[in-house]
């Protein structure tokens, strides 16, 4: 994954302390500002363009914690990383209290250190970002009558439905299971002029033959084993309002041709009555069957489906709109933090990753079990790779092959993405095995500069033991 790039102002009035920092971030990519005076620091607290600061504590004039209280005045979420050369417990907790995120003491023991202090600020500050972002989006245009995306399939589906809901005729919502079917259908009938008129669903797999003809139509004492009194039907209860069948695929022959009687005369006949009942019933249905598959093995009556399919609504599957997935997890997230009361705040970027590259056959049924379960698993602030469930974990696991079938569901940009930085994993473990982790000879051999090979190991996560060549490697 690429690595977080962001603008890092460094205070210290120390020169060789300020361009060392300077210089070592400047390395990493990072936009820095440098500055030996804090009072001229404060001046920019307001800069909205700044991620991270890096400041020393016993400067001139203004000390480090009151640049620290100024910068969390203005703006909050920037993230401030304490330094100092005269640590005692009593400043480090100072630093934490008035909101530091990190204490590091000159001079550093390594390097690495600060790199990685600074890093882990960076992903925090474009976490919170991100996040955000996410929550501006669910509390404006991505959210659709229950219904979350913002991808362009979904979009689609928004306008269809915002299209077809005052009308009358039946709709015929397909996709597999886990996509939202009933919501999209609740969408239309909450959308139309019936909204204040009943919404009604049935699971027509869940009934046997005789059980859904006697919900759906009704019937007369005495017209069956165990019909002790009359009973409306559901067509009957839904009348002026929306009927929903969802799994229609799975109703009988006899029954469909009850249904289609429905459809042609606006009427029912409850279970052992001859007398017709009128009613006035849109009929939304869906199924995860393919019903023209269906009709060629005569297991669904042509003229059915026909009338069933006046406005047809494909849901695509989850992995078909990996944009959505951020915004889904995040609404999940403040779903289930709040429903158990816990602290979980977001997702880190490396479980994000798994969560967008991860297949979902059970679509967004299984994206929310899998968020409810981190979110319940999850000690910290936000859910990390190791509160996700093996199968979606293991989708990023460093140094995992990239299984091309496992990408299709991607476009191109973002597979192809996936499918280099697997590479450049099994490429780099390999050269470094080969060279007995000595990272010079690894270069070398790669036909690379060493500190830009340096660079790729750390961006993969690669290294942590001593070189041959005398340096750790972090």
């Amino acid at each position: 994954m690429d690595k977080q790039l962001a603008k890092i102002l460094v205070v210290d009035d120390d020169e060789h302390v300020l361009n060392a920092v300077t210089a070592i971030l400047r390395r990493d990519g990072h936009e820095v500002l440098p500055l030996g005076d804090p009072v001229e620091a404060v001046s920019v607290a307001r800069d909205a363009s700044i991620d991270v600061v890096v400041s020393d504590i016993m400067m001139p004039h203004l000390t480090g914690i009151d640049l620290l209280k100024a910068f969390k005045q203005a703006q909050p979420e920037v993230e401030v990383i304490m330094m100092t050369a005269h640590a005692t417990v009593e400043t480090a907790l100072e630093s934490v209290r008035a909101g530091a995120y990190d204490y590091l003491t000159k001079p550093f023991a390594r390097i690495e250190d600060l790199r990685l202090a600074v890093g882990r600020a960076v992903d925090r500050r474009a976490l919170r970002r991100r996040a955000n972002v996410l929550e501006s989006a669910l509390s404006t245009n991505s959210r659709f009558e229950g219904i979350t995306g913002q991808s362009p399939a979904m979009r689609a589906i928004f306008k269809l439905v915002e299209t077809v809901s005052n009308s009358t005729a039946t709709v015929l919502i397909q996709g597999e299971s886990g996509t939202g079917k009933e919501l999209v259908a609740q969408a239309v009938h909450f959308r139309s002029p019936r909204r204040n008129k009943p919404f009604i669903t049935v699971n027509c797999s869940a009934l046997s033959e005789t059980l859904l003809e006697s919900e759906l139509f009704g019937h007369v004492k005495g017209s069956f084993t165990g019909a002790l009194a009359n009973k409306k039907g559901l067509f009957e209860a839904a009348h002026g309002g929306t009927i929903f069948l969802d799994e229609i695929g799975d109703v009988s022959p006899a029954t469909q041709v009850r249904l289609l009687r429905v459809l042609q005369e606006g009427e029912v006949r409850p279970v052992g009555s001859n007398e017709p009942v009128h009613v006035d019933v849109r009929v939304v249905s869906a199924t995860n069957v393919d019903l023209r598959k269906a009709m060629e093995q005569d297991k669904f009556r042509e003229d059915l489906f026909y009338r069933l399919n006046v406005i047809n609504l494909v849901l695509p599957p989850l992995r078909q709109r990996p944009d959505d997935v951020p915004l889904l997890a995040h609404h999940f997230v403040m779903v289930y933090s709040e429903k158990s009361a816990k602290k979980v705040t977001g997702i880190t970027s490396e479980a994000m990753e798994s969560l967008t590259r991860y297949g979902w056959p059970g679509n967004v049924r299984e994206l929310e079990n899998v968020i409810e379960r981190a979110v319940v698993l999850c000690s910290s602030p936000q859910i990390g790779v190791d509160d996700l469930p093996p199968e979606v974990r293991n989708a990023t696991r460093p140094g995992a092959e990239a299984d091309i079938s496992s990408l299709v569901h991607l476009p191109f940009a973002q597979a192809k993405a996936l499918s280099v930085a697997a590479f450049e994993r099994r490429y780099l473990n390999t050269i470094m095995e080969r060279s007995g982790q000595n990272v010079s000879q690894a270069a070398a051999a790669a036909g690379m500069d060493r500190s830009n090979f340096r660079r790729l190991l750390k961006d993969h996560g690669i290294g942590g033991r001593a070189t041959k060549d005398g340096e750790g490697e972090g």
